[in-house]
């Protein structure tokens, strides 16, 4: 299996490089896939090979193995994010100045592959920091305690909630680092919500995850209006993940010419983008020139995961092929900012990131007035002026909150906050039926949510999303739905409330307004 020497290079830790009792040691990280080591054929340092008996592999605290033993057991696992410390025999001076380090061996698929790269070597008291940490077990309880008890020293304060966990911290490897305990924020339910979507099907209780008063109630009266209406529509229409990587070329005439070759070499490009997961699909790569760069945003589908490490990886390995094949290219980022990760843009706006969805419902003139004592005329009217109020701010958002139940729900089930920035974004539309009843709709264009993988399989995250039957694969299309339609409640909800003066009434019987 073809590496690019660009992707090879990143199996390398940097900084890793320092002087031991019994020479110097490096770290070596899989961040290819899970893997086989079969063979260690050669370590270099500055081009001089070094005797196969100097070098030594950690892959734990207490575990070593020699390079004859390694052999002699025909390999050992080597998994994606284990990390190996190598460690050679060899008595090297601490130097501020770049050294050659290189390394060759044969791993299970990859076959035989080789790098260089250039790293100074450090005295091992100055790496890190001076909080207390451990390469082979970080997660252990005893490093754990460690950062505890230098936390409470550097603060002067006692840890009396945030230390009180029931996860096990060795299952958040990738997740976080120097760990010292969590955050609680409470959870509370709504619902239930009737949901007629394709993957999303029957009534669901809702987790929502928040510190903020009048939410969950708000939330639960919008669910128990669109209900008494028979609930709501929802419909995924678009799904993509995207890593834009720019290339930099000598002129304008160079970038465009690179842009037809990419076009003409598209298979072989997929191919090498999809080689590095089971998941991650290549559907196509948009271009933008502009001055001498040439940028290109790859769209991926990417399961049930939420993709944006799965479509880094992808595309680097893609790139590292384009920089091996293609002459001219003076300078490359694998992210140009135009992917717009964890930022709010016209662009996913107009061409979807994460899920696309649209939730809608009919709601019946007498149940608004019933429940929200407010006329579908008064809502469309507010709507309206506030769609002025919209354009004027420049905001990219014509509803209300939907940020609000989204945060909420992200925080219950464990998807990555930050991507609220994305998914913030959402086109509200009502009308008035000829029967004066109120139709209602949402569009999420940027709503990045994940059912499998980050972090929706710690503890009480993992437990929020079996709940609404959301965990594991197979599932995410569902969770994108339900999302949509907890946001939908949220609005109508809100509009309610601002159209019948009850916002602030609201917020003084329920909320903190002191």
């Amino acid at each position: 299996m073809f590496v690019p020497s660009i992707l090879l290079k990143q199996l390398y830790t940097h900084g890793s490089l320092t002087k031991t009792e019994k020479g110097i040691s490096f770290a070596l990280k899989n961040r290819l896939k899970d893997a086989t080591l079969k063979e260690l054929k050669w370590i270099s340092l500055d081009g001089e090979k070094v005797a196969t008996h100097k070098i030594t592999l950690q892959t734990s605290k207490d575990s070593h193995i020699s390079v004859e033993e390694l052999h002699k057991n025909k390999g050992m696992p080597f998994s994606l994010r284990q990390t190996i410390t190598v460690h050679v025999a060899l008595d090297q001076a601490v130097s501020p100045e770049k050294r050659k380090l290189g390394i060759c061996f044969s791993a299970s698929p990859f076959g035989k592959l080789k790098f260089e790269v250039e790293d100074n070597i450090t005295e091992a008291t100055k790496r890190g920091g001076h909080i207390p940490r451990d390469d082979l077990d970080d997660y252990g309880s005893a490093m754990i305690q460690a950062r505890q008890a230098y936390f409470e020293s550097a603060t002067g304060n006692k840890l009396n909630h945030v230390a009180k966990y029931s996860i096990d911290p060795n299952e958040l490897k990738g997740n976080i680092e120097h760990f010292i305990g969590v955050a609680q924020v409470p959870i509370g339910i709504a619902g239930p919500l009737t949901i007629h979507g394709e993957h999303a099907k029957g009534d669901f209780v809702v987790p929502l995850a928040t510190t903020e008063g009048t939410l969950v109630a708000s939330y639960n009266r919008g669910m128990k209006l669109l209900n008494m209406s028979g609930g709501v529509t929802a419909t995924v229409v678009d799904d993509a993940m995207q890593r834009a990587p720019v290339f930099i070329f000598e002129n304008a005439r160079g970038a465009r010419d690179f842009v037809a070759w990419v076009k003409q070499n598209m298979d072989k490009i997929r191919e090498e983008a999809e080689a590095t997961s089971s998941i991650a699909k290549l559907t196509y790569v948009d271009h933008f020139l502009s001055n001498k760069f040439a940028f290109l945003r790859f769209n991926y589908k990417t399961g049930d995961a939420a993709g944006q490490n799965m479509v880094g990886r992808a595309t680097f390995a893609a790139c590292g092929w384009i920089l091996d094949n293609y002459e001219g290219i003076k300078n490359f980022y694998l992210e140009s900012n135009f992917a717009t990760d964890k930022k709010a843009s016209q662009i996913n706006i107009m061409r979807t990131r994460g899920k696309r969805v649209t939730a809608e419902a009919t709601i019946k003139r007498e149940h608004l007035l019933q429940v929200m004592r407010v006329d579908p005329k008064q809502i469309d009217y507010h709507g309206r002026v506030a769609g002025v109020g919209s354009f004027l701010s420049g905001v990219n958002n014509t509803g209300l909150h939907s940020p609000n139940g989204i945060t909420a729900m992200f925080i219950a089930t464990g998807q990555d906050v930050a991507n609220v920035s994305e998914s913030s974004a959402a086109m509200m539309y009502s009308e008035l039926t000829d029967e004066g009843d109120l139709y209602v709709s949402i569009t999420i264009p940027s709503l990045i949510v994940a059912t499998y993988g980050g972090g929706t399989g710690i503890g009480t995250q993992r437990e929020c999303l079996e709940l609404i039957d959301c965990y594991g694969k197979g599932k995410v299309h569902k969770l994108a739905e339900i999302v949509a339609s907890v946001v939908l409640a949220g609005e109508i909800s809100l509009a309610s409330a601002i159209s019948s003066s009850d916002w602030v009434s609201s917020h003084e019987q329920y909320g903190r307004n002191r």
